[in-house]
């Protein structure tokens, strides 16, 4: 699991960083709402968990653009705050659960898992599906009915990408800072390469699923008739 950890005192972000990582979750920290709403709308994240009190954007504001942005990724809110108001409008807002600080570190990984569950993107069996597609995260193969390849790494994670935004257009900067990441030398004829293997592969298994090239924009799954 991938959880984006949105959480500006650095103290408690840090504690629940190696909490994560002790778990076997892959977690990424952000310390405020800016760089929290940007890493979130990547679309990579299984989880976010997101405080409200944030500086530059807070954390209902953020909620709120994710939502807008029609990103269901489950949000389990962290604040201070512990008044029936207080909850009813974080939940209201777009929230999938909330707890109030301080809280136990048990108690928080049983919500996740909870979440996770519900998510319907991602189900048991550690697999991505999308229209005939599967993708399985554990063994990097993709299937499409009785055919199959096993990807290298950076389709893998492009794929992955794709999968979880659907028909999102993910732009070429998005696709970069996500596979090659932001200190990268990659450029967008990078993108364009994977793009084009991952392309035949889906023309090879007969895939009613295109990667649709927006034209200046990036890129998105769309189903052929």
């Amino acid at each position: 699991m991938r959880i984006l950890l949105v959480e500006d005192e650095v103290a408690l972000s840090d504690a629940l960083v190696q909490i994560f990582h002790k778990n076997k979750y892959i977690v990424d920290a952000c310390y405020d709402g800016e760089s929290g709403l940007d890493n979130a709308l990547s679309g990579i994240y299984d989880m976010i968990v997101l405080d409200v009190m944030l500086p530059r954007m807070n954390g209902l504001d953020v909620l709120r653009e994710i939502r807008a942005q029609k990103l269901n990724t489950p949000v389990l809110l962290l604040t201070a705050k512990d008044t029936v108001s207080d909850k009813v409008k974080g939940l209201d807002v777009g929230a999938d659960d909330y707890m109030t600080k301080p809280f136990s570190s048990d108690e928080l990984l049983a919500r996740i898992r909870s979440l996770y569950r519900r998510n319907a993107n991602v189900i048991f069996e550690n697999v991505l599906t999308w229209s005939d597609l599967t993708l399985n995260l554990s063994t990097y193969e993709l299937f499409c009915g009785k055919n199959s390849f096993k990807l290298g790494l950076k389709e893998f994670s492009m794929m992955e990408l794709f999968l979880k935004n659907g028909s999102r257009i993910l732009s070429k900067e998005t696709l970069i800072n996500k596979i090659w990441g932001y200190e990268s030398d990659a450029e967008n004829n990078n993108v364009e390469v994977y793009v084009s293997f991952l392309r035949k592969k889906l023309a090879h298994m007969k895939s009613k699923v295109a990667i649709k090239t927006v034209r200046g924009v990036g890129y998105c799954l769309e189903e052929k008739e």
